[in-house]
């Protein structure tokens, strides 16, 4: 080896021996470790509790499970439009074209009742056909035409299961002839 390669790999090996020795090694401090960390006492404060005393019962109340709203909106004359001349004594199948717009669906305990005018040889009250909310239905009803000629009009309209009237009314109006 050359003497100039030599003094330079010397010089090199002192520089990092020097270096070396500048820096510690990381090792954690033991007797930090084992020290726990102080932690005051904690203030104990006495208060008077009352002494517990017999609650008197009171009734429940009554909570409704139906939060959302009923209604119906009428659409439209199916069948038989108002007016409609009708022989005497002749069976009328008469449908209405609704929409639930409310938030409820219509299910058991639904109905239609005539709320005026002539029930035109039908029951006063009619279970509705389910119908969930924001859905179009028919409502049908199998009438008979009185059997004396004149202007008739029966009116229904829809019912909750609570017996709440709710939504448009809705009619079949005719004209009986002889």
């Amino acid at each position: 080896m050359s003497p100039k390669k030599s003094l330079l790999l010397s010089i090199l090996l002192l520089i990092s021996l020097f270096l070396g020795g500048c820096f510690r090694t990381l090792q954690p401090d033991p007797g930090v470790e084992g020290v726990p960390a102080f932690i005051p006492p904690t203030k104990v404060i006495l208060t008077n509790t009352p002494i517990p005393t017999e609650t008197p019962n009171l009734p429940e109340t009554p909570v409704s499970n139906n939060h959302c709203q009923d209604n119906l909106t009428f659409i439209e004359d199916e069948t038989i439009p108002d007016g409609s001349k009708i022989e005497a004594g002749a069976s009328l199948d008469k449908r209405w074209v609704v929409q639930n717009s409310g938030t409820c669906n219509w299910g058991e305990g639904y109905t239609i009742q005539l709320i005026g005018g002539s029930d035109m040889g039908v029951e006063s009250s009619l279970d509705i056909y389910p119908a969930r909310s924001n859905t179009t239905t028919t409502i049908r009803i199998q009438f008979f035409a009185p059997k004396e000629p004149g202007n008739y009009r029966s009116a229904w309209q829809a019912f909750n299961p609570d017996g709440i009237a709710f939504g448009d009314p809705f009619y079949i109006d005719i004209v009986v002839t002889d």
